[in-house]
């Protein structure tokens, strides 16, 4: 759906980002930090998937025994157009329910908007953004909450049903899962591409096109088969959310880096000049003692770490051939991008090195 016409702000919507879409988000070595000194009380038998495995969203078993899944995102601007940034914090947003095997229904926004500085119609097509595109997925926007802020800010709680018996958690690989990816890499190097006005027009679009894909088909296509743990990858990057999937499983794994897509041939380049996230950067150093590279540049290092928004799922399974002809009948792109081994948990071992 085309953008209607506002009048445009005095800067662009990025220029009031400290940080673009997921690559804001804190680090997941300040994040550990963190949560290391709360104490949280003893979870109900309700509370299927808490914080403990870093899953993508909670999971608590309601009395008619269906699972309710929910979970929260927002961000600063990631694009300049205000619709496609609504846009955009939606996927991302459901992203969290469709990994964990769910359907999302009932959606709430979140918003900070700097109101001295920016013109409240703007706000409207963000907003009316993450409208259209949730509603086009069957899920019903039912209001929100919305302070100011200098810095803009937005995002969507979500809420979703699974039945307890197809919920698909990140803490259950494998040795012998095979692990695939079903959307490529280099969506926070664009970002700060954006940021820093050096991305082509061309490559913003293909970016855009891809960050407002939802997750659904390959959610549907996971269902279809047996799988044994899947996450989104998202502001932690693929090793992030990998190592994460990893620690939790007790597992380790091999890369193929050969393997990996990568948005666009451009990516690498943008990487070599320095035209990455400091997001993208704090992933790359957390996973760095866990991950032995081979021999991968340091830029090529940095896309596998790239902080994601609206990213594609990470899945491990396997039924290799199930699942990939669930992919191909639901229209999913994919890419086997390793294996699930026996090792030190959550250890990454990578060879070969990205292809453009």
């Amino acid at each position: 759906m085309a953008s209607e016409a506002v009048a445009a702000p005095a800067q662009r919507l990025t220029s009031f980002s400290h940080g673009a879409g997921c690559g804001c988000k804190l680090g997941p070595d300040d994040l550990r930090t963190v949560l290391g000194g709360i104490s949280l009380p003893a979870g109900s038998d309700e509370l299927l998937v808490a914080a403990d495995t870093g899953d993508d969203a909670a999971v608590y078993r309601l009395p008619s025994g269906e699972g309710l899944i929910a979970t929260l995102d927002f961000f600063t601007p990631i694009v300049d157009d205000p619709y496609d940034w609504g846009r955009i914090a939606a996927a991302n947003a459901l992203s969290d329910v469709f990994a964990m095997g769910g359907r999302p229904f009932l959606a709430l926004n979140i918003v900070n908007w700097p109101v001295d500085d920016l013109p409240l119609e703007l706000l409207g097509r963000v907003l009316q953004g993450g409208i259209d595109l949730a509603t086009a997925e069957g899920v019903a926007v039912a209001g929100g909450h919305s302070i100011t802020d200098p810095e803009p800010k937005y995002g969507m709680v979500v809420l979703g049903r699974v039945e307890l018996s197809d919920v698909v958690r990140n803490s259950t690989a494998s040795p012998g899962d095979a692990l695939y990816l079903t959307k490529p890499l280099g969506l926070g190097i664009v970002s700060t591409a954006i940021k820093r006005g050096v991305a082509d027009d061309d490559l913003v679009a293909a970016a855009v096109s891809l960050m407002t894909t939802t997750n659904r088909a390959a959610a549907e296509a996971m269902q279809d088969v047996e799988v044994d743990a899947a996450t989104d990858v998202t502001g932690f990057g693929l090793l992030g959310h990998l190592h994460r999937m990893l620690l939790a499983s007790g597992a380790a794994a091999e890369v193929d880096a050969g393997a990996v897509p990568l948005l666009d041939p451009r990516i690498l380049g943008l990487a070599r000049t320095d035209v990455v996230p400091g997001g993208t950067k704090r992933n790359l150093a957390h996973v760095r003692p866990a991950t032995d590279f081979g021999e991968l540049s340091e830029p090529e290092r940095l896309v596998l770490a790239d902080a994601q928004t609206s990213g594609g799922l990470l899945i491990a399974g396997k039924h290799e051939r199930a699942i990939e002809q669930a992919f191909r009948e639901h229209g999913v792109p994919f890419a086997r991008i390793g294996n699930v081994v026996t090792g030190e948990p959550g250890r990454i071992a990578i060879g070969g090195t990205l292809r453009p």
